[in-house]
């Protein structure tokens, strides 16, 4: 999971355990649009965009600088502290039997595996891997029948003393064995698998897999064995960097490149690196790519951006000094850009006996949001298709997407004022005088000390100030909006300041969709309790609503960093657009040190933005985000990696049935029904696909923002003098 900027490798099966108790009721859901149309999946919204060239023209050599994260505290990416470089890593080294294509499905790797398929369902499941008779360790020792075992023995979840992160497909292995020749290698499940294709991906050797000692320490600086077109030379925790070079070893194409030196370089020093030539490939924020994009702009890649318009803004001729001179320093730079296989999403917290644990207070504040609005504000700006994405458990071109949006509905602001005054929440009702630190209303936040004054003096890092007048927009330094004040907890009150709250930068912020006919119950006051569908009165959405003395103010949490200004711009955008409807959010600013940790997986909000990836295998890799919390011994609630605490058991059991069929297409239609009811039970509304823009010099090739595609290491190189790249395919 990660937000803008600050992240952490989702799919890890961490028990994240918090003191909170779910309610959630069961909804009857609509019939899925689109289920016949024959593939719902449609395609990828944006292509990748590497500057393809043929492995001719790329010169034999040198050495590619590519910017990363972090320098990693592990190698072993089934470790609960592996990251983003970790995987990067064990892409260039280790065996992968699948990955991605360029539409986000498996796809057999030829390097590794000639064929692997299902040979028996009856009375066992059993697949039959073949491999490549040319693949071999580092060492020279085949790749074979030993290595699976001993991953499958330290991922089973039965020996303890291996600390694994997740073992998910693992414990449903029953045995391993060699097959008719030393090529093949037997598995049998005791359960079956539908995802069997996502196991020994990565494979490692069985010198780290082959003890606990081994997998704990053995592999966390160092890999002894390795089976890729690079090996890791060497690991320079003082100098941020890690050092790959060619694998004598390797059998397929030779890589072009000597080395790939992996650089830690924070997210705001990168353009300042690439300007003094000290990187030749980094993913940068929009304003770093604009700057860097005017020394190069570069025709619209129809797959990348089929109905976007270009990244570079300014007129050339009509360049500011300051742009003259980013001209100059970026000069022999370009950038790449694509769709991440990740979305955003907004999470609303259902623990606790907040107002967000109520359904159908979660579902207005989804029939509030204009997610279209959303996405155009983040990726309009950058060229790229500004689509709101309609699953939470795949991406466009992806084999399990389907748009299911429609069962919660869209942006409808006078359903949401309905659905609110159903729960009690009476618009102008009387709110009693809060006492000093005490919120109007929250979830888990108000019971557990995490009040925007409490938060204050933690020493979590967190801080809270008022927004700034005049925010930068579209993920620049600072997103936030020019409506607002500051709360009495110093916290920033979205939409507490009329002018401007239903326009930001002289556009509409959102459009009110269908208006529902509907008459005011006599007695009360207006729009309290009226049925569903019932319309709010004229002007209520104005007034803070307010139930039992309690106004209606949800605490909206973000990160601070400078990378995080898209998150802030969004959430200010969400609250005045709440505020259409009668919520006032407070946007509580904190570190990106604790924004995670100390908030979202402990359940201190009651709104966030953070991000998941689109998995190819979502019954096994998505099941324990929407896995319904189960008390646990100690009284606490299990919530594994469900965050926002709301889960039904007919999720649950979809899920199961998914990953346990062989039949790919009911596994599929299973697997829509699921992301059906999520929506319906409105824990979490997905947004946008997160923009990818990365800075690259012109000369390299097949290489830079890549998509759901993993990178082919061994054709990435700088061109010959002379040469040039092949034309990006279109994705149409």
């Amino acid at each position: 999971m990660s937000h803008d900027g600050v992240g952490t490798r989702p799919g890890r099966g961490a028990v994240m355990r918090a003191a909170a108790f779910l309610t959630t009721g069961v909804l009857a859901l609509p019939v899925l649009a689109g289920c016949s149309d024959p593939d719902p999946a449609g395609k990828p919204l944006a292509g990748q965009d590497v500057a393809p060239a043929a492995r001719a023209r790329i010169a034999d050599g040198g050495t590619l600088r590519w910017a990363v994260d972090s320098v990693p505290e592990t190698l072993n990416t089934f470790q609960s502290d592996a990251d983003a470089t970790t995987s990067r890593i064990a892409q260039a080294t280790l065996p992968s039997m699948y990955r991605l294509d360029e539409s986000g499905r498996p796809e057999r790797n030829e390097a590794y595996l000639e064929s692997a398929e299902v040979v028996e369902t009856e009375p066992k499941q059993v697949v039959l891997y073949k491999l490549n008779q040319q693949a071999v360790w580092s060492d020279g020792r085949e790749i074979g029948a030993a290595d699976f075992a001993a991953q499958w023995r330290a991922l089973s979840g039965k020996d303890s003393a291996y600390w694994t992160a997740r073992n998910a497909g693992y414990d449903r292995i029953q045995k391993i064995e060699r097959g008719d020749n030393d090529l093949e290698v037997r598995v049998t499940f005791a359960r079956s698998y539908a995802d069997w294709r996502s196991l020994f991906s990565p494979l490692y050797p069985k010198e780290v897999m082959g003890t606990p000692d081994s997998f704990n320490d053995g592999a966390r600086t160092r890999l002894k064995v390795s089976a890729g077109p690079f090996t890791v030379r060497k690991i320079d925790r003082k100098g941020d960097e890690i050092r790959l070079t060619r694998n004598p070893r390797w059998w397929g194409e030779p890589a072009k490149l000597n080395e790939i030196v992996l650089r830690a370089v924070p997210r705001d020093e990168r353009a300042t690196e690439l300007a003094a030539g000290r990187l030749d490939l980094a993913d940068v924020d929009p304003a770093a790519a604009r700057r860097i994009a005017i020394a190069a702009p570069r025709p619209e890649n129809p797959s990348a951006s089929p109905s976007g318009t270009p990244l570079m803004g300014p007129d050339l001729k009509k360049l500011t000094p300051a742009q003259r001179k980013d001209k100059e320093r970026f000069h022999g730079f370009e950038i790449r850009k694509s769709l991440e296989p990740s979305y955003t999403q907004l999470a609303l917290n259902g623990g606790g006996d907040g107002p967000l644990a109520d359904e159908r207070v979660r579902r207005a504040v989804a029939r509030a949001l204009d997610r279209e609005k959303l996405a155009e504000t983040v990726l309009r700006p950058l060229g790229l298709p500004a689509e709101p994405v309609g699953s939470h458990l795949a991406l466009s071109g992806q084999a399990a997407y389907a748009d299911n949006s429609g069962a919660i509905g869209g942006q409808d602001t006078a359903e949401a004022q309905a659905l609110l005054a159903d729960a009690g929440w009476v618009p102008g009702g009387p709110v009693k005088e809060k006492r000093k630190g005490e919120k109007a209303a929250g979830g888990e936040a108000d019971k557990t000390g995490g009040s925007a004054k409490k938060d204050k003096d933690k020493d979590s890092g967190e801080k809270t100030e008022k927004a700034k007048k005049d925010g930068e927009k579209d993920g620049e330094k600072d997103g936030e909006s020019k409506s607002g004040k500051k709360s009495d907890d110093d916290t920033y009150i979205v939409g507490e300041d009329d002018k401007g709250a239903d326009e930001q930068d002289g556009r509409p912020l959102a459009q009110d969709g269908k208006q529902y006919g509907g008459k005011q119950l006599s007695g009360g006051a207006p729009g309290a309790y009226a049925p569903q569908g019932t319309a709010a009165p004229a002007g209520a959405a104005t007034r803070q609503l307010a139930k039992d003395g309690k106004a209606l103010t949800l605490r909206f949490v973000v990160p601070d960093g400078e990378g995080s200004g898209t998150l802030r711009t969004v959430a200010d955008r969400i609250g005045l657009m709440l505020k259409r409807v009668g919520i006032r959010t407070e946007v509580t600013k904190v570190s990106d040190e604790s924004y995670f940790k100390d908030h979202i997986a402990s359940g201190q909000y009651d709104l966030a933005l953070y991000s998941w990836p689109g998995s190819a295998f979502p019954a096994t890799d998505a099941r324990p985000i929407y896995a319904k919390p189960v008390p646990a011994a100690d009284g606490s609630l299990n919530v594994e990696q469900n965050y926002t605490r709301v889960g039904t058991d007919q999720v649950d059991q979809l899920f199961e049935q998914a990953v346990s069929t062989l039949d790919e297409s009911e596994s599929r239609s299973l697997i829509r029904k699921a992301d059906s009811r999520i929506w319906a039970a409105a824990g979490s509304i997905p947004l946008y696909q997160r923009p990818q823009l990365t800075a690259a010099r012109t000369d390299l090739a097949n290489a830079g923002a890549f998509g759901f595609t993993a990178p082919v290491f061994e054709d990435m190189g700088f061109l010959k003098k002379g040469a040039k790249g092949q034309p990006a395919p279109s994705s149409s």
